[in-house]
């Protein structure tokens, strides 16, 4: 909790580990902090609007563009046909078009850029889609499974095995499952979830006197972007430049599918030579953009008598959309996840990814890894429930080892493993056996109001699984005032990454925060960046930042050790001073000074690359993680069986961030993954009309994120104190996703309160998201006789 990890904030205190506040804060909730639609418009700015697929499937035949060109304020409607390079913003396949060419792909799909005098008018041009285009109706795929069994993906299946046994694993698989002493089988379907940044999808592009271009675009992967307008519109990657100051949040959505709205604000500021803004409203940002992949699964385990798992076989099957996008890197992560925390001897993975007309699925947080890890926690409890054992002694019997049972199915080992002590002091400090008693005997006297209890695990693997991201660079600036100016790869979304980036420098350069200041993404500063995402934000920046300072540092050293006579590795910066072993000392700002006048470099670039990363994307096998981040969450709910309402009555959270970079921080992300994680698999639906493929829930009115009032009053979060075993900065660790695996406890403690209206060993059919009326589906199936 936020008493147990704050620190001083004192000038002289170490800026490393202690609880600061987001460099942002202030200017957060005065409602100063610019984002891009905050950014002046010069005069004669232009606002575009898209114009969208009135069906999921057709051929294009036509757009009446004089139709469009007449309305009020239009300027110029631009078309497939007016992109100069390749019609193209796949962020690794080449499969996704900026607009629509030939094929209407989903509906929502954007056709057509309406560019107007004002906002308004470009949208309800836009919205005149319906009776310009033309085309001629398809059928559509709509359902997962269907575009499964026709053979239909956007990439070639996936599959990986594991056996003990010598020669074929898949057979070995095989085998250890006919022999196993119990089988279970069965179905699991896990919606997909909306990204609802606070701040939709915006791009606003301003030509330059050279002929290049400078895009302010809300995005976590500016140099993708500047990559992506630079190949539409035939220019090289130095006459585009990408800026983005902050996000409004991000989650995942504005890591690749922020490239259609760029390209296309471009594409028009390119053609007029002036300045277009492009600003989705949320309808049409849902209706167009992709989200988290929803995923049906097939599973069969066997087991023994304690619950060990013999052999799991699990199929998966992704909702990709129509296109590509990031679905292979989704789905890797989701393969590479489903041991979660256990050791499976025996198993066999198979992964799909359906084409369906769709928007194309992308990243979320978790990347598939939420999807993977899920669906053995289900297996877990219907094998536990077969058994009428405890969930969590089952949970138990098949934790990963320390010196034996520690390699993952995919062959990294587990070097790290602190699940099972993370795990007894949560499972200790939540009095999770004696509310178990408690939960029991309150259900067996109460038939109407049903409580359950769940206390689940995460394990969860940093790194981007394509090895070549995980790298990033950084500069600092040192001024003669001893003031800092740092610029990193890295893209602030809320989550307190140039906090923590500027609490590295201060803390290397032994100056207050007030002192360093992180200036804007550009990809004009720092070049060929990677997204920030897969959680490595604060990994790589904050080493590459501590790299530049590290360099400045040693040269101010070097420097003054020379005229005190004394080694520059004794030198201490702390306090705003540089202090020697002798207690002489000058101050930081006297020694820049100092320095250069005496032609010291000032500034200087850092780099860093993850070490130690090799995979091997054919067999699925290797060293895709640095190392792993646990956690673990116990949480209780209050089921009401005739409304199919629920409470969350408490809720613990144990979480292991490595050393903190910034408790409170991490403290804030835990809790806000938790309760999206919560979100996704309970209130969160997704509904798409089964014929027009439309998609029904696009709005906040008719898709319901968690609010303050879904958190509990009891909500008890701390920190596992364990520093990393690896070197990242500071021997902390990521924490923008693994926290949300831990809102699996929520949906689990569902089913345990579902299973207390049936018999012993009742399997209660539950699909996620958990709504009320899936809630009262289960309790009905329960019931029956």
């Amino acid at each position: 909790m936020f008493s147990s990890a704050t620190a001083s904030t004192t000038p002289s205190a170490p800026t490393v580990g202690a609880s600061l506040p987001h460099e942002s804060a202030l200017l957060h909730v005065a409602g100063r902090a610019h984002y891009t639609d905050d950014i002046p418009e010069p005069v004669g700015t232009l606002h575009a609007a898209l114009g969208l697929s009135p069906v999921a499937h057709g051929r294009l035949t036509g757009i009446d563009l004089d139709l469009l060109r007449a309305q009020p304020g239009v300027v110029a409607v631009f078309t497939a046909a007016d992109i100069p390079g390749p019609n193209d913003c796949g962020p690794i396949i080449h499969d996704d078009p900026i607009l629509a060419d030939g094929v209407l792909r989903y509906l929502g799909q954007p056709v057509f850029v309406v560019v107007a005098r004002e906002r308004e008018q470009a949208r309800r041009a836009a919205a005149l889609a319906k009776s310009a285009i033309q085309f001629e109706a398809l059928k559509p795929v709509l359902c997962l499974r269907d575009a499964h069994k026709a053979g239909d993906w956007v990439l070639p299946p996936m599959h990986l095995a594991r056996s003990q046994q010598p020669g074929d694993a898949a057979l070995g698989v095989a085998q250890a499952m006919a022999t196993a002493p119990h089988r279970l089988q069965g179905s699991f379907s896990v919606g997909g979830q909306e990204q609802f940044y606070l701040e939709g999808q915006i791009s606003f592009a301003l030509p330059q006197d050279d002929g290049g271009l400078h895009i302010h675009c809300s995005t976590q992967h500016p140099s993708e972007m500047q990559a992506l307008v630079a190949h539409a519109l035939k220019l090289a990657n130095h006459q585009v430049q990408v800026s983005c100051r902050r996000m409004g949040g991000g989650f995942g959505g504005k890591e690749s599918q922020s490239a259609l709205f760029a390209c296309a604000a471009a594409l028009a500021a390119r053609r007029l030579g002036v300045p277009v803004k492009l600003r989705l409203d949320r309808d049409d940002d849902f209706l167009i953009t992709g989200r988290r992949h929803g995923f049906e699964f097939d599973w069969a385990v066997g087991f023994d008598d304690a619950g060990h798992l013999l052999a799991l076989e699990v199929s998966l099957l992704g909702d990709a959309g129509h296109s590509a996008d990031l679905s292979a890197p989704v789905l890797t992560r989701a393969i590479c996840h489903v041991d979660n925390a256990y050791w499976l001897p025996e198993v066999s993975m198979h992964g799909y990814l359906p084409r369906t007309n769709r928007q194309s699925n992308t990243a979320f947080r978790g990347f598939g890894g939420p999807q993977g890890a899920l669906i053995t926690e289900i297996v877990i409890d219907h094998v536990a429930r077969a058994l009428q054992l405890d969930t969590l002694a089952v949970r138990r019997a098949n934790w990963y080892g320390t010196q034996s049972h520690n390699t993952t199915p995919y062959g990294q080992v587990v070097t790290d493993n602190v699940i099972e002590p993370l795990t007894y002091e949560l499972a200790s400090s939540s009095d999770y056996a004696r509310r178990r008693s408690a939960i029991a005997q309150f259900n067996a006297t109460s038939p109407v109001l049903k409580k359950g209890l769940a206390l689940t695990p995460v394990k969860f693997g940093i790194s981007f699984n394509v090895n070549h991201f995980n790298q990033a660079g950084a500069l600092v600036h040192v001024y003669l005032d001893g003031s800092v100016l740092v610029n990193h790869g890295g893209t602030e979304m809320g989550q307190g990454l140039n906090t923590k980036v500027a609490q590295v420098v201060a803390h290397e350069l032994g100056l207050p925060m007030a002192r360093v200041r992180c200036s804007a993404t550009d990809t004009s500063k720092v070049a060929n960046t990677s997204a920030t995402a897969a959680s490595t934000g604060a990994d790589l920046n904050g080493k590459a930042a501590q790299n530049a300072a590290r360099q400045i540092k040693d040269r101010l050293a070097a420097h003054l050790a020379a005229q005190w006579q004394v080694p520059a590795q004794d030198l201490r910066f702390e306090g705003g001073q540089v202090v020697a072993p002798d207690g002489r000392q000058i101050g930081f700002e006297a020694l820049v000074s100092q320095a250069y006048v005496a032609r010291v470099q000032l500034w200087s670039d850092g780099f860093y690359a993850t070490p130690g990363l090799h995979w091997d994307r054919q067999t699925l096998t290797g060293r895709p993680f640095y190392y792993f981040a646990y956690g673990a969450a116990c949480a209780e709910v209050l089921l009401d069986t005739l409304t199919g309402e629920w409470q969350l009555a408490r809720a613990d959270l144990l979480h292991d961030v490595g050393r903190s970079l910034n408790p409170a921080i991490d403290i804030g992300q835990i809790e806000g993954g938790f309760v999206q994680g919560m979100g996704w698999l309970t209130t969160e639906e997704l509904v798409w009309h089964p014929t027009s493929g439309k998609l029904l829930s696009h709005a906040p009115s008719t898709y319901k994120i968690p609010t303050a009032n879904d958190v509990p009053a009891a909500l008890h979060t701390r920190l596992f104190n364990n520093a990393n075993v690896e070197d990242s900065i500071h021997r902390s660790k990521a924490v923008g996703e693994p926290p949300l695996l831990l809102g699996f406890a929520v949906l689990l403690a569902l089913r345990d309160a579902v299973a207390a209206c049936g018999p012993a060993g009742a399997q209660p059919p539950l699909s996620a998201p958990a709504t009320p009326e899936a809630l009262l589906r289960a309790v009905d199936a329960v019931r029956a006789p």
